[in-house]
């Protein structure tokens, strides 16, 4: 009765049934035949236009807008973002925050020093690329104290998770804000703040129950190596940068590594908190607007790290070259996830069935926040990707942020990257890649992985509750 009082129609019921068809159409396309997310988004948001009614010429037009919006406005930063993390990692700029930090934790501290080692990895690296990188350091420590592996791994994980679900320039918070035509600075801002407090609580403090619900886990010995070897192996530097193992040896310095992977956190900050207190008109505002402007963050970070990273590294002209271009092509299947999802969004809102949500939202008395996290929520725990789950969300509470101020809707932005991060389980590829590297029986990750990444979403959604109501 209360969303007929909002002004429900039985158009709107038509336009959520062909929602409803459409995301279980996805699920099917994805968890059931196995047929690639894109495949299944293209083909999902081709019928959900024809299913709410519209013309064949304005279904292709709006999902082909869509596609090319969203591409337009976060393709170069994801690419970007992947740039600064080749280079991270293959000039062991990546080793070098490893090792100079974990040299000063010792006993207690190391599973809190592995988080916040995998929280600085994972601002400019893709959650695959940090983990790849950390396992052989997980193992290795774990080796040498005789400690469970799970212990030392889920802080390590819980770090790259969180970062990879709220922080730009990830792909999902980037997509979700390109959505929501959100402040990627003031995203970010908010972001680290929920970030923090929710690494701790899943990472280090969730680690200790952890132990005791799998206390026999230890490290693969084969995976056991040194950090000098991993970073041989796991980042290709000996194969695929050609470095030899003498030039392998050169890392940059950690004052300088460090540096550079802040530096566009720093520039997007400083332009949000320019955007609050110093006026557009000012000098000083323009400047700060130019710098903190993601592609421009990010692009002077790439740049920096050709020389602090690359070039001290000891990689020629050539090279560098080569590894910028190595660093394009593992990011083309998640610029076309995030590309056909901005084209389900357009064909959701063309369709009209983005006015509907909102008025169903309206009339439930569903607060945003929590509707964008839920949504999110039942499309991860469906299809397994927490991209997907990302991309679509935002599309379907896009209309929700209408009229919101510029820090509520950098928190719908938050709220949807946290509900796609929730349990992950038997088809997320995640949820394998954590079993074969530590060495876990199926149930052994369920108990420890998929529980870390259930707290993370539940944390960070109760952090991000309070501000909603707490900003103004």
């Amino acid at each position: 009765m209360t969303v007929l009082a909002q002004g429900w129609t039985g158009t709107d019921t038509r336009l959520i049934i062909a929602l409803l068809a459409a995301i279980a159409l996805v699920v099917v396309l994805i968890s059931v035949l196995k047929l690639h997310a894109v495949l299944a988004l293209i083909v999902s948001s081709l019928l959900l236009g024809l299913g709410a009614g519209m013309p064949v010429g304005k279904v292709v037009e709006s999902f082909s807008t869509g596609v090319g919006d969203t591409v337009a406005s976060v393709g170069v930063l994801i690419a970007l973002g992947a740039m600064l993390g080749k280079l991270l990692a293959d000039s062991g700029g990546a080793n070098q925050i490893v090792d100079t930090m974990l040299v000063r934790a010792k006993g207690g501290r190391l599973p809190w020093a592995l988080a916040l080692v995998a929280a600085l990895i994972g601002l400019p690296m893709f959650f695959e690329i940090g983990l790849i990188l950390m396992i052989p350091i997980v193992q290795l420590i774990a080796a040498r104290t005789k400690r469970p592996v799970v212990g030392l791994a889920i802080p390590a994980l819980a770090g790259l998770s969180v970062l990879h679900g709220l922080i730009p320039p990830h792909p999902g918070p980037l997509a979700a804000a390109g959505a929501l035509h959100a402040n990627l600075g003031i995203v970010l801002g908010i972001g680290l703040l929920v970030a923090i407090p929710t690494v701790i609580i899943a990472g280090p403090l969730f680690a200790k129950l952890a132990v005791r619900l799998v206390p026999e886990t230890t490290a693969p010995a084969p995976l056991a190596q040194s950090s000098e070897t991993a970073q041989s192996s796991e980042t290709g530097q000996s194969s695929e940068t050609g470095q030899s193992p003498e030039t392998a040896q050169r890392r940059p310095n950690f004052a300088a590594t460090i540096a550079t992977v802040l530096l566009p956190v720093v520039l997007m900050l400083a332009k949000a908190i320019g955007d609050i207190l110093i006026s557009d008109h000012t000098p000083l505002g323009q400047v700060l607007d130019f710098i903190g402007e993601p592609i421009i963050a990010l692009l002077a970070a790439v740049l920096l790290g050709l020389v602090t990273l690359g070039r001290a590294a000891g990689f020629t002209r050539d090279r560098l070259s080569v590894i910028l271009g190595n660093s394009l092509g593992p990011i083309a299947g998640i610029l076309l996830i995030v590309g056909v999802g901005g084209g389900f969004k357009q064909t959701l809102v063309d369709a009209g069935i983005s006015d509907s949500i909102a008025r169903f939202a309206a009339g439930a008395g569903i607060p945003s926040l929590l509707l964008g996290w839920l949504v999110a929520v039942a499309i991860r725990l469906a299809t397994g990707s927490a991209t997907v789950a990302t991309v679509s969300a935002a599309g379907i509470v896009a209309p929700l942020a209408a009229g919101m101020n510029p820090a509520h809707t950098a928190l719908l932005v938050l709220a949807v990257g946290t509900g796609s991060l929730f349990f992950s389980h038997l088809n997320d590829p995640g949820f394998w890649m954590v079993k074969e590297y530590f060495g876990l029986s199926t149930g052994q990750t369920i108990k420890t992985w998929s529980i870390m990444e259930t707290v993370i979403s539940v944390v960070a959604l109760l952090l991000i509750l309070p501000l909603g109501a707490l900003l103004p």
